[in-house]
C-alpha cells in the first residue's frame, strides 16, 4: 500500500491529541477511519509506530523518528499550498537590479486602480531569471538575453545607459560622458546579472581593468569609494540613489532593451493587462513580442 498524506495526518493527530477518539474529532472523521489510516501507514512502512493500550497511546522508537519526518512533510505541503494561494492573491514581479526605474511608482498606482484585489509586489532577486526559476516571482523584468525555453518574453521598452562615478571623481563635474572617458578607470561589471560587457566598447579599446561584482549593492559600494566606475541602465539611477555616487548620461551608446518574462506553461492570469500597462508606460506598441530577446551589445 502506498503512503498517503492522510496517513501522516492521522499519525500526527493521534500523537498530538493523545487518543484515536480525539484525533478523529480533530480531523472531522471517524475513529475507525483514523485507526485504518495509522494501520495503513504502519503497513506501508513495515514497522509498528504506536503502542496501543486501552487507556494510552505512545510512540515506538521508530514511530518517534517517523513522526518528525511526517511533521516536516506536512509542513512542506502546507508551504506549497501557501505558494499556490499567494499566486492567486498577488502578482509578484522580480528584478535583479532595478524594477522599472522611473515607471515603477506609476505602474503601482495605475495597477492599484485597475486591479484593486490583486496587489502588485516587486521583489529583488539577483539571478539570471530575476526570481522566476527560484519561484520567488510570477513574472520578471529582465535586461539581458534569456535563452531558456522554459520562459516566454515580451519586450516592454528600452532605457538609456548612464555612467556611475564617485562624486569626488573629476568625471562627476561633467553633465554627460562618453565610454572612452571611462577606460582609464577600473570598470565594475556584474557578469551574471548586469547589463554591461566589454563588447560595449567595441570597436574602441576596452577598459584596462575590470572589477567583477555580484550585484548592485557591491557595485555601488565600489563606485562610491572611487575604486571603480560603472555603466548601467537609467532605471538603476532612478531606483538606486546612493550617497557618494553620481549618475551621468552616456552619449552614443545603444539603449538597453527591457523585457518581461514568465513561465511559458504557466502565465499569470493578469499577464495581458500587466503587459499592456508596462508597454504604455514605455510607449511601446502593444503586441511587440513573445520570443526570447536577441543579444545586444553591452
Amino acid at each position: 500500500m502506498d503512503l498517503q498524506l492522510r496517513h501522516l495526518r492521522a499519525l500526527v493527530a493521534v500523537v498530538d491529541s493523545g487518543t484515536f477518539t480525539d484525533a478523529a474529532a480533530r480531523l472531522g472523521t471517524s475513529q475507525a477511519a483514523v485507526s485504518r489510516s495509522v494501520a495503513a501507514l504502519e503497513q506501508a512502512l513495515g514497522a509498528r509506530l504506536l503502542q496501543r493500550t486501552t487507556r494510552h497511546v505512545s510512540l515506538t522508537g521508530t514511530g518517534t523518528q517517523v513522526l518528525d519526518g511526517a511533521r516536516r512533510i506536512l509542513d512542506e505541503v502546507a508551504h506549497l499550498h501557501r505558494i499556490a494561494e499567494q499566486s492567486r492573491t498577488e502578482l509578484r514581479i522580480g528584478y535583479a537590479w532595478a524594477a522599472l526605474g522611473k515607471h515603477t511608482r506609476r505602474l503601482q498606482h495605475v495597477w492599484a486602480r485597475a486591479q484593486a484585489g490583486i496587489p502588485l509586489v516587486f521583489t529583488q532577486v539577483n539571478s539570471v531569471t530575476a526570481g522566476l526559476s527560484e519561484g520567488a516571482a510570477d513574472v520578471a523584468v529582465i535586461r539581458r538575453p534569456l535563452d531558456d525555453p522554459r520562459f516566454a518574453t515580451a519586450r516592454i521598452g528600452s532605457e538609456a545607459r548612464c555612467a556611475a562615478v564617485a562624486t569626488d571623481n573629476p568625471l562627476a563635474r561633467r553633465r554627460t560622458l562618453r565610454l572612452s572617458d571611462l577606460t582609464r578607470y577600473p570598470v565594475a561589471i556584474d557578469p551574471r546579472t548586469g547589463t554591461t560587457t566589454l563588447d560595449l566598447w567595441a570597436p574602441g579599446p576596452p577598459p584596462a581593468t575590470v572589477r567583477a561584482t555580484t550585484g548592485v549593492d557591491e557595485w555601488l559600494t565600489l563606485i562610491a569609494a572611487n575604486q571603480a566606475v560603472g555603466v548601467t541602465s537609467e532605471a538603476t539611477a532612478h531606483q538606486n540613489p546612493r550617497p557618494g555616487v553620481a549618475y551621468r548620461t552616456l552619449r552614443q551608446t545603444p539603449p538597453i532593451p527591457v523585457w518581461l518574462a514568465w513561465w511559458r506553461d504557466d502565465p499569470p492570469a493578469q499577464l495581458s493587462d500587466l503587459l499592456r500597462l508596462m508597454q504604455n508606460l514605455y510607449s511601446v506598441r502593444p503586441g511587440a513580442t513573445t520570443t526570447a530577446p536577441a543579444p545586444s551589445r553591452g
